[in-house]
């Protein structure tokens, strides 16, 4: 006799066969070649970042068997990617990931063929002209775009409300990177409706932190705000190691500064945009279209306190800047 539950099981399995026959079928049966290319630093693997391999990972996606990487990273020398840029055409890789804007137009300017994923732009993409727009990319270009410049206004906000009497901000960023450009004009409309009056320290290379520092001494700002780019986050410890010799308080676009001793951040995740890049990847290598795939930008922001800073400046955060934040750091 035939029980339900002999009928049930065998027919159960041949569902999770079928589903496991179904996915090996969507998957690559040789292996993909992506290239990562940044502004930054080298990883201490030489790879592109965890977060962008773990969320590939979690696709069904094994290094050397149905994947393989290649990275190349300009160390905040904006002039090299180029070079880097034409290297990764010339070694026949399927999709290019890219992290920030200059490394994007390097890219963009040495292939029209092999899809390029922004892991994200520092500013606005469709601003500086990487992408006509975000529903309709165009071109071999789709990813994250950055939202930082919509988000200069709630900076401002912050660093107000930690300082009230502050008048004067000195900000720091790269006049070498067109998306900064974009960002720089909307800090200054923002610091317009504060009230708050905006020094604008321009930086290039490496060489011209310390003597963008001595300009911020002789400014006497009541704070600072650092621009996240390939530059400024290759040159974090010289930036932070300034503001602390200034006594200075300083407002920082990305967590990682404040890991590093920062006093706060506000913005998106890089590891966030990553792992939503992985999702890009996924999706071309199925089949997918890269222009029939729409742009988007970061839709979850982190606010970052670090208490020791602050206890060294002398500051205390409004209880309602503590309850906001997402990290505390020295609880």
């Amino acid at each position: 006799m035939i029980t339900r539950r002999q009928v049930v099981v065998p027919f159960g399995a041949g569902i999770l066969v079928t589903s496991l026959r179904l996915k090996a079928q969507s998957m690559p049966q040789t292996a993909v070649r992506v290239a990562y290319l940044s502004g930054t630093g080298r990883t201490s693997d030489g790879k592109p970042p965890a977060a962008l391999i773990d969320a590939l990972v979690g696709l069904g996606y094994i290094e050397g068997k149905n994947i393989t990487f290649v990275a190349r990273f300009s160390e905040g020398k904006a002039e090299i990617l180029p070079v880097l840029a034409a290297e990764l055409v010339r070694l026949g890789v399927d999709i290019i990931v890219t992290q920030g804007g200059p490394p994007t137009l390097a890219a963009k300017q040495a292939t029209t063929q092999i899809p390029i994923i922004m892991g994200s732009v520092g500013g606005d993409a469709v601003a500086t002209g990487l992408i006509e727009s975000l529903a309709r990319p165009g071109g071999n270009i789709t990813g994250m775009s950055d939202e930082n410049v919509g988000l200069n206004s709630k900076r401002m906000q912050l660093l107000k409300e930690t300082l009230p009497k502050a008048a004067r901000i000195a900000i720091i960023w790269n006049a070498n990177d067109q998306g900064m450009s974009v960002r720089f004009t909307a800090m200054q409309k923002a610091a317009e409706i504060l009230k708050i009056k905006v020094d604008s320290v321009e930086v290039r290379k490496s060489e011209d932190f310390a003597g963008a520092l001595v300009t911020i001494s002789k400014l006497r700002a009541d704070a600072m705000l650092v621009v996240f780019d390939a530059l400024t986050i290759s040159n974090r410890q010289q930036v932070l190691e300034g503001a602390a010799a200034l006594h200075i308080p300083a407002m920082y676009e990305v967590g990682q500064f404040v890991d590093a001793g920062g006093l706060m951040s506000y913005g998106p995740s890089t590891a966030d945009g990553l792992r939503r890049t992985a999702g890009y990847i996924d999706q071309i290598v199925k089949g997918a279209k890269v222009v029939d795939l729409p742009a988007e930008q970061p839709t979850r922001f982190y606010l970052t306190l670090n208490l020791k800073t602050a206890a060294k400046l002398g500051l205390t955060f409004p209880p309602t800047l503590r309850l906001m934040a997402d990290q505390v750091i020295g609880e």
